[in-house]
């Protein structure tokens, strides 16, 4: 296999597992009437926009675990990626399958701080993987709050 197929495959590869992991996780916890039927803050945006958003930074997510999958960067590294998709993983059965939005808040808050975390690590192993994950974590931060205002306005 030359180089350049070796670089297609191993980015499929992280690609399907974060957009195919995401998309399917996403597909299975979709917001019901329960979700519905929460009182909501006034920045709480449309349904639609999550699933754009959530697929360009799934595709970014997997660049970066591709970037430093690929390097000879640090196990710490590699380590708070896979926290942080795990993290990811986890919030949607928690608040949209199971309806615990204290839970899910219980998961965001460690998952913005993973973020943050390899975004400093990143940024002196591979600056491009770093800025991958910047959008993430604003969005990740937004959603923190908006989860964090659904608990108050709602209780669990």
């Amino acid at each position: 296999m030359s180089v350049d197929a070796r670089r297609l495959a191993g980015i499929a590869s992280f690609l399907l597992l974060v957009v195919g992991g995401g998309l399917a996780i996403g597909t299975l916890n979709r917001p019901d009437g329960w979700y519905a039927a929460l009182s909501k803050p006034s920045f709480n945006p449309p349904n639609w926009v999550f699933a754009p958003v959530w697929t360009t930074l799934y595709v970014m997510i997997a660049l970066a675990g591709w970037r430093v999958w690929r390097a000879p960067s640090s196990v710490s590294l590699r380590l708070l990626w896979s926290g942080q998709l795990i993290l990811n993983f986890a919030w949607s059965p928690l608040f949209f399958g199971a309806h615990r939005i204290d839970l899910a808040l219980i998961v965001i808050v460690p998952l913005l701080a993973t973020i943050l975390t390899f975004i400093a690590l990143a940024s002196r192993h591979d600056r491009i993987a770093a800025l991958f994950f910047v959008p993430y974590a604003a969005w990740v931060a937004f959603a923190t709050v908006l989860n964090a205002s659904l608990l108050l306005l709602n209780g669990t």
